[in-house]
């Protein structure tokens, strides 16, 4: 079953950013601070199809379980039969809770998607979901997004970001935004997002 998993999710995952020709959706923001590690980016107002995925700590295994369940959204598993547009980038939350961190996976729907998308069938376990407009603290970086690398880019963030946030600013969650196809080698695109619209002036002024 796990073997069977890893292969569906090789096969989902190369649908994103493949050779199809047309350019992929993305959320649409605005650069408002540019530093040499990271930037601060003012996003308009975005809608999700979220997956919650819980009981076990591992990024990969919830994204790859998350993610299986949208693709099958995605791909007829709703209350119109349709088949939705490809979009970018597929993301994990990270949740801190008491015990094991929560994962949420979300996929971005497409502009002629976002305001009344087709609802989910119930099996699936995924919810729509809006975020209002916010100020995100991204920073790139390449390769594989794995267990093994996520912390040291999230820590590489906050360790940027620390001259600028309070002491006693709390991080709770973080998100790992993945752009690229699992086929694709070389010159991979990976983002760690903060949600820094608390911590800035009014209005996400610069830094």
């Amino acid at each position: 079953m796990k073997g069977k998993l890893l292969i569906n999710f090789a096969l989902i995952i190369c649908f994103f950013c493949c050779s199809s020709g047309r350019v992929i959706e993305s959320p649409h923001y605005k650069v408002i601070h540019v530093e040499s590690d990271f930037e601060i980016r003012q996003y308009k107002q975005i809608s999700w199809m979220s997956a919650l995925v819980q009981g076990t700590a591992s990024f990969e295994k919830s994204t790859q379980q998350g993610f299986h369940r949208l693709y099958q959204y995605i791909h007829g598993a709703n209350s119109n039969s349709s088949h939705l547009l490809i979009t970018s980038p597929v993301t994990t939350t990270v949740i801190a809770s008491a015990h094991e961190p929560e994962h949420l996976i979300r996929y971005y729907l497409p502009i002629v998607n976002a305001e009344k998308p087709p609802l989910p069938n119930s099996e699936l376990n995924v919810q729509f979901e809006k975020w209002r407009s916010n100020c995100l603290a991204v920073r790139r970086f390449p390769g594989f997004a794995k267990d093994d690398n996520i912390n040291k880019e999230i820590d590489a963030l906050k360790y940027s970001l620390s001259k600028y946030l309070p002491e006693s600013a709390a991080i709770s969650e973080y998100t790992i935004a993945q752009y690229n196809s699992s086929r694709r080698l070389s010159g991979r695109l990976n983002e760690v997002w903060l949600d820094v619209s608390g911590f800035t002036a009014e209005g996400c002024q610069p830094l």
